[in-house]
């Protein structure tokens, strides 16, 4: 998807505890970002929380991090703490990072 250079960016990153931890998790990340078509990924951290880190259009970002407050189904999200970051505007895709 080509940005719009007169949208407004948002850039960020989510660290999650519980929900997005398993590979369905990550799986329901990936199909979300896509669906709102961000940019970024979504990685296991070594001490077992997920990192997510997308940009694209303020809303479909907002809408993005209402989904991941959500979790998956049959998932519960312990805890999710999102830091701002400055838009990189790279267009990048989406993927899950090993």
């Amino acid at each position: 998807m080509a940005k719009n250079p007169y949208l407004v960016q948002r850039e960020g990153r989510w660290v999650v505890e519980g929900g997005e931890g398993t590979p369905q998790g990550q799986q329901a990340a990936l199909a979300q970002a896509r669906r709102e078509g961000l940019n970024g990924h979504v990685r296991n951290l070594p001490d077992g929380r997920v990192e997510i880190v997308a940009e694209g259009d303020h809303e479909a970002v907002e809408r993005f991090e209402r989904a991941i407050r959500r979790g998956p189904a049959g998932a519960r999200v312990e805890r999710c703490d999102v830091s701002e970051l400055a838009p990189s505007r790279r267009a990048s895709g989406f993927s899950i990072r090993i």
